[in-house]
């Protein structure tokens, strides 16, 4: 019908008719699995890259869901397409990181981080990290080594009834999503970096034990710190400090599997455009350079990549987006001021009164395919979910 891949209808027909079918395709498969608000599609290329890279040259033996698709149908269907693999590497929205730990028996767990996301579907991410800790407290001595940011303090607490934990410090920034401790309640005291630049203290509560605790792998310095105290340079070919994040949690996941940090970094380097985020394309005339921001933390680490002197920003409302655009108010657009910056898609005028309150000067265009034409020069264009997919549709990628 040429309304998209396939991929999530495919999979949902197998559900329908062998309901045990994410199951059975899923036994005996070597499982990790990468979940958390953002960050999983591209941490999730990582980890397949290092897991070929270090175990599969080949690369037969590995099975990964790569477009993306993380719901139950997405995820049966990518294990349709090698049911011969040896190795599953999955990323797994948030929602079904418990049916997945309890089905799918995972030998390594990757848990980013939580950010206010799609609150119409997703409610309060407290009750996410609610049900990771209770899947995790169920599963007991079967259960997976979970790769943890150290940063997170509801991923700290989710993990905290895991087996077995790896703490990565990631060197994250964003905040906003982390003010009440997630065991009792009370302030989060967050230290500040040194006047050095250096990091800072980490996170405690005001009110319990609950702390940050010390991690074996470290961004530091735009740089990866192994157990070992070796120092990558990641050289990666995709964009921002959160993605040296993103390829530190992979590393200590990629470790856990057998894959030495050299060789896992090596593997990453091969990442470009993981599911068309950062790809470069053609809109007739014009050039573009596609990023993708779903949530306030999203848009914290986006905006500050977009280099062009025209800034596209598509909006749209879907399921997939979040019905609920007051989010908008989190996200700090006064940054864009002095630029030409294009309002598109269907929730354009929401985004146009959200930069007319921070300064900010914008043309209003509900069409994509009218906003991006006529751009002499290199564009950036920062899109919600629905318009970043329609946008790689347009635009082949």
């Amino acid at each position: 019908m040429g309304r998209g891949a396939g991929t999530a209808i495919k999979g949902a027909v197998m559900l329908k008719i062998a309901p045990q079918a994410l199951e059975q395709l899923l036994a005996g498969k070597h499982l990790a699995m990468v979940s958390g608000t953002n960050g999983k599609t591209t941490t999730t290329h990582f980890l397949a890259a290092a897991v070929r890279a270090g175990l599969d040259p080949g690369g037969t033996r590995v099975v990964h869901n790569a477009d993306g698709a993380n719901l139950h149908g997405g995820i049966t269907a990518a294990l349709s397409d090698n049911r011969s693999a040896t190795w599953a590497i999955i990323e797994t929205d948030e929602r079904v990181v418990a049916d997945m730990i309890r089905l799918g028996h995972p030998e390594v767990l990757v848990l980013l981080n939580f950010s206010r996301d799609q609150l119409d579907r997703h409610h309060e991410i407290k009750a996410l990290g609610r049900s990771w800790r209770n899947a995790l407290e169920a599963a007991g001595e079967r259960g997976p080594v979970v790769v943890a940011n150290a940063d997170e303090p509801l991923v700290v607490w989710a993990a905290q009834t895991a087996r077995e934990v790896v703490w990565v410090d990631t060197a994250t920034t964003w905040t906003q999503d982390a003010s009440l401790c997630p065991q009792c309640g009370a302030l989060l005291l967050h230290d500040q970096p040194d006047e050095t630049g250096g990091q800072g203290g980490g996170w405690r509560c005001s009110g319990c034990e609950l702390a940050q605790p010390a991690a074996s792998y470290r961004v530091v310095d735009g740089r990866i710190v192994d157990p070992d105290g070796k120092s990558f340079d990641p050289e990666l070919q995709v964009p921002g400090a959160f993605n040296i994040s993103n390829a530190a949690c992979a590393m200590a996941a990629a470790a856990q599997l057998g894959v030495p940090s050299a060789t896992a970094i090596a593997g990453m380097r091969t990442v470009t455009a993981p599911a068309g985020r950062f790809a470069t394309t053609r809109f007739g005339d014009t050039t573009a350079r596609l990023l993708l921001a779903k949530n306030p933390a999203g848009w914290a680490e986006a905006l500050p990549l977009a280099q062009s002197d025209v800034v596209v920003l598509a909006i749209d409302s879907a399921a997939a987006d979040g019905r609920d655009v007051s989010w908008l108010w989190d996200v700090e657009y006064e940054q864009l001021a002095g630029r030409t910056v294009v309002a598109t898609g269907p929730r354009a005028q929401d985004l146009a009164v959200r930069l007319a309150y921070a300064e900010v000067a914008c043309r209003c265009v509900p069409d994509l395919a009218e906003a991006l034409d006529g751009h002499p020069e290199p564009v950036d264009v920062i899109a919600t979910y629905t318009p970043f997919q329609r946008l790689r549709k347009m635009g082949g990628v």
